[in-house]
């Protein structure tokens, strides 16, 4: 295959236009495999010594190609319906800085919509809107959907790309084997319109850019792509263990994209592997796999009987213990790639049991509305990962969030994991100045705002970051949270308003019996695979202080009108994916509340400004609350769900 020639001084030179430059997505093929378009430097992604110096590049000149990305999207927009209402026909960096106001997806949701329904995408895009991508933070308990277009499926591949050279760097030999990784697609939907919504995944995996890649000899996997495509994800799961298992000698890292589906796999491998082992010993897949395109290329993979590798994997899963089993099975994987930042943090300690000693790598940092860095340290651990935004990604600027009171008391209300968790104030006001990339300061908090190529100008990601160092003039940060999320198993992001409307439906039912809810939080409980979420209630009858007598019936209605009423995402992770276990409802006695307020008035909190945390995130607070319960009631049926 012929390399693309790369000349990283264009990127000194503010990233010169490719003339090759693809008009339609599915331009990029296997003989074509340089082509991207204008401010992404064409390069052999097996080239891992240019993948390296075109980060050098753009990290050493941050500035000049923010204010390039920056000039690039204002000059192709500025005619958009949206822009051109602020800017007046004018290009000018400060005039938009000025004039285009700092927006939430409230405010975005109306041209959305209306490009949904089919009005035309230069509503807020000079270039097509060919799908919208449902993001797993929701409006109105329907997922947001984020415009995206063709030239953008080339910046998330040049991102992939890029990813490579990075492991590369830190471990040898990837090359001499293959990556087991677990790749889904999510349900999808047509809008009026005619466009796809669907995840950002989804959309990438069924891309040409993934299904017609270049052969890249660091990134084989042992997962053909009819597996990972196919839609029933019960037989894609088994396919790709399968496949996985079969090729076991050739993993060289084994991973998911998030920790939370990882450790999916492994309850799924737990459940299963009798059967996997009986179509390996075989050489015939089960009759159930009835996926054709699935079918095919796993009897290629399965080939003929192995009655040796099926004794071998049944010794190991037969094993009382677990522990570290994908050591056992896949003996030379080198990592486990993972997401572990964010909510994902609370799956290490099950990840590091399984993994035989194995590092957990979080390579990437990325959302629906944009790519945005890359884990240049990709083997620390999960705790000081920190990402380098990528400048050419898109325009980034950053709303300054400053600290809560300092006398210890909000750090206990807040319950985090650490105490960067919980000391942040959060603006709100629209007329804080942001600040730019490259003025951001060492140590300081901040939430991220993007303006992208497809169609999103000074718009509020939600999360928290903390700068924790510069890679050459490119700062990185430490993800911290975010904004208003108190609870999150998978991709579901529920917030305290959220959960508030949840409970009020739900109380309704035993109030009508005569029973009061004094008081209520909540935890996300990952000891269990899939995890789920775990209220505390504080129940009383009226008129006195006595713990009543609960009906069973009554208390699993309570669970399920509580699910029912939270939004798209969590109902689709509990229905559709499996990703998230029947919500449990845990009745504590009473006093309990005011036990956990003298916990955290012990931990430092003032006794004036206490108030009842709406989600618990230390473990000795949980204990406080699992001392006093008395009663536990699981929902009994998953809530309704369907793609809209």
């Amino acid at each position: 295959m012929r390399a693309c020639p790369i000349s990283c001084t264009a990127v000194k030179q503010q990233f010169s236009t490719c003339s090759r430059k693809p008009k339609d997505v599915n331009q990029m093929t296997r003989g074509n495999p340089c082509q991207l378009p204008g401010m992404l430097p064409n390069y052999d992604p097996n080239d891992s010594e240019a993948g390296m110096k075109i980060l050098e590049d753009l990290t050493e000149n941050v500035e000049q190609i923010q204010q390039r990305v920056l000039e690039e999207i204002i000059t192709r927009n500025a005619r958009t319906d949206y822009l051109k209402g602020f800017l007046d026909g004018q290009f000018d960096k400060q005039v938009f800085k000025k004039t285009v106001p700092v927006v939430n997806y409230e405010d975005i949701k109306p041209y959305i919509e209306r490009i949904a329904n089919g009005d035309s995408s230069n509503i807020i895009s000079a270039e097509p809107i060919i799908e919208l991508l449902t993001s797993s933070g929701t409006s109105g308990g329907q997922p947001k959907m984020m415009p995206s277009t063709a030239e953008d499926l080339h910046r998330k591949t040049f991102f992939y790309y890029l990813l490579v050279p990075v492991m590369n760097k830190y471990v040898d030999g990837l090359d001499e084997g293959k990556a087991m990784y677990l790749l889904f697609v999510k349900p999808e939907t047509k809008t009026p319109s005619g466009l796809m919504a669907r995840p950002v995944l989804t959309s990438y995996y069924k891309s040409n850019n993934f299904k017609n890649r270049p052969f890249n000899r660091f990134n084989v996997y042992t997962s053909p792509d009819e597996t990972i495509l196919c839609s029933d994800s019960k037989q894609s799961m088994y396919c790709q263990l399968l496949c996985g298992l079969v090729q076991r000698q050739e993993v060289l890292r084994v991973g998911a994209v998030f920790a939370s589906a990882f450790l999916r796999a492994i309850k799924f491998l737990e459940h299963n592997w009798k059967e996997l082992c009986s179509n390996i010993r075989t050489g015939h897949v089960s009759d159930w796999i009835t996926d054709p395109g699935c079918r095919k290329v796993v009897s290629l993979v399965l080939n003929k009987p192995k009655p040796e590798l099926a004794d071998l994997i049944e010794h190991e899963c037969s094993s009382k213990s677990w522990e570290g089993i994908i050591k056992k099975l896949w003996p030379r994987t080198k990592y486990i790639e993972v997401i572990v930042t964010g909510s994902m943090a609370q799956y290490v300690s099950t990840l590091e049991y399984y993994s035989g000693g194995l590092p957990l790598v979080s390579t990437m940092y990325a959302s629906s509305e944009c790519y945005f860095g890359i884990n240049f340290k990709p083997l620390s651990k999960p705790w000081d990962v920190s990402y380098t935004l990528i400048p050419n990604m898109a325009y980034f600027e950053f709303l300054p969030v400053k600290k809560k009171n300092e006398d210890g008391a909000q750090y206990v209300q807040c319950n985090g994991v650490c105490k960067e968790n919980c000391m942040e104030k959060e603006t709100e006001k629209e007329d804080v100045e942001t600040v730019e990339l490259v003025d951001v300061k060492l140590g300081r908090y901040y939430e991220l705002v993007v303006t992208t190529f497809t169609g999103l100008y000074r718009y509020r990601v939600g999360d928290i970051l903390m700068v924790t160092g510069f890679h050459n003039k490119a700062p990185q940060f430490r993800f911290v949270h975010r904004r208003n999320v108190v609870l999150s198993i998978d991709t579901d992001k529920t917030s305290e308003e959220d959960l508030l409307k949840a409970v009020t439906k739900a109380k309704v039912i035993v109030e009508s019996l005569g029973i009061l809810l004094i008081e209520y939080t909540s935890y996300a409980d990952t000891s269990s695979i899939p995890g789920h979420y775990v209220l505390f209630w504080e129940l009383t009858s009226k008129g006195n202080n006595h713990l009543p007598v609960l009906d069973p019936k009554i208390m699993e209605q309570c669970c399920s009108t509580v699910e029912e009423s939270l939004d798209s995402v969590y109902r689709r992770c509990r229905r559709n994916d499996n990703s998230i276990g029947p919500l449990e409802i845990r009745v504590v006695q009473h006093g309990t509340f005011d036990a956990l307020m003298d916990f955290c008035v012990s931990q430092g909190s003032s006794v004036n400004q206490y108030k009842t945390p709406r989600c618990i995130k230390s473990g000795e607070a949980i204990n406080v609350l699992d001392s006093r319960v008395v009663a536990r009631f699981f929902s009994q049926k998953a809530p309704f769900w369907e793609p809209v």
